[in-house]
């Protein structure tokens, strides 16, 4: 889960933000700063993941606040004025996103935090729950549905998405496939392709080039053989 702050002095950049984050699974608001002053507060106490981070801000501006920080979050700039992505940039920003702005460029944003931050170090808690605790939550046509991981048979890349196939059903994720390969547990879940992440225990055979889940069949990738054929040697 990656934790995150919100800092912009405008409550409805807030309710935007706060609304688009609520359909990503793997976000977290901790606090909602309308300051720069109010977020140092916060930061010199806590630890986060990445932060909005509005330009134009009363006292202290948003770049000149990063600038104070040693060893700031990951940040997306949030902000109607194009002219200062260039020294945003400089100061080693993840995205900067110009307001107004949609869903979708948020998305792409945050994906570009996921992709930089060590998700792995952040998820070991998860998957270590996840021994214990075999369900989890996938975002998928509106809803969030609930997955027994023990009902999951594999996983399909398909585009910027995923299918999952289940036991009686399939559902399509709003998540990438290489999301899937971070949180769930090594142990039981194998990356064979690409394209494909399957349930060890629910390989009924491996013949040649593919295996065998109930009724699929699944390809094995050229640079996967190695580590498909040690399930076996």
């Amino acid at each position: 889960m990656l934790k995150y702050i919100i800092i912009d002095d405008e409550p409805l950049a807030h309710e935007i933000i706060t609304e688009f984050c609520s359909m990503l699974p793997h976000v977290q608001l901790v606090k909602s700063c309308y300051n720069a002053m109010e977020a140092m507060l916060f930061l010199n106490e806590h630890t986060v993941d990445f932060m909005f981070l509005d330009i134009n801000m009363p006292k202290l501006k948003g770049l000149d606040f990063l600038k104070t920080l040693s060893n700031p979050p990951k940040t997306i700039i949030t902000t109607a004025y194009k002219e200062y992505a260039l020294e945003g940039f400089e100061l080693n920003v993840v995205d900067y996103l110009l307001k107004p702005f949609s869903f979708d460029r948020l998305v792409k944003a945050v994906n570009k935090v996921s992709d930089t931050v060590s998700t792995k170090t952040i998820n070991k808690e998860s998957i270590q729950t996840s021994q214990i605790n075999t369900r989890i939550f996938i975002k998928g046509d509106k809803k969030h549905h609930q997955v027994d991981l023990n009902d999951l048979l594999f996983i399909e890349a398909y585009g910027n998405y995923t299918k999952l196939f289940l036991i009686d059903e399939m559902i399509v994720s709003h998540e990438k496939i290489s999301h899937y390969e971070t949180i769930l547990n090594e142990n039981n879940f194998l990356r064979v392709h690409k394209s494909f992440i399957v349930a060890v225990d629910k390989i009924k055979f491996i013949e040649g080039n593919r295996i065998i889940i109930h009724e699929h069949k699944v390809p094995i990738g050229q640079t996967y053989k190695s580590l498909v054929s040690k399930l076996y040697n």
